[in-house]
């Protein structure tokens, strides 16, 4: 059986990675500025995402063969945090890449 937000969700992270690593080279991944957004995007991300999957009253529903069903703090499927990762950590490179070109395109 497919898991499509699994696959999704991976193929996301793993597309974004490959990209800041190979393509955009912005260094993001070794600044501790981006460590600590990622802390706080996990810590709004935790309670928001908890809510709306908590598995006693969700209002956000996945179906059983899109996703693994493994779930970590509060219900909240770990592929979330797959796509949370890929979603957050792509605009900051590409925000990063931009910044680096527009201080060129100035000098």
């Amino acid at each position: 059986m497919t898991r499509e937000y699994l696959l999704a969700a991976a193929a996301a992270a793993l597309l974004v990675v490959l990209l800041e690593v190979f393509v955009l080279r912005t260094g993001l991944f070794r600044r501790p500025a981006y460590w600590v957004t990622m802390a706080i995007v996990l810590a709004f991300q935790v309670p928001v995402d908890g809510w709306l999957t908590k598995l006693d009253a969700p209002i956000v529903l996945y179906a059983d063969w899109a996703i693994t069903g493994l779930r970590a703090p509060w219900d909240i499927p770990v592929e979330d945090f797959l796509y949370g990762f890929a979603m957050v950590t792509a605009v900051l490179s590409l925000w990063e890449r931009r910044r680096a070109r527009g201080a060129v395109d100035r000098g």
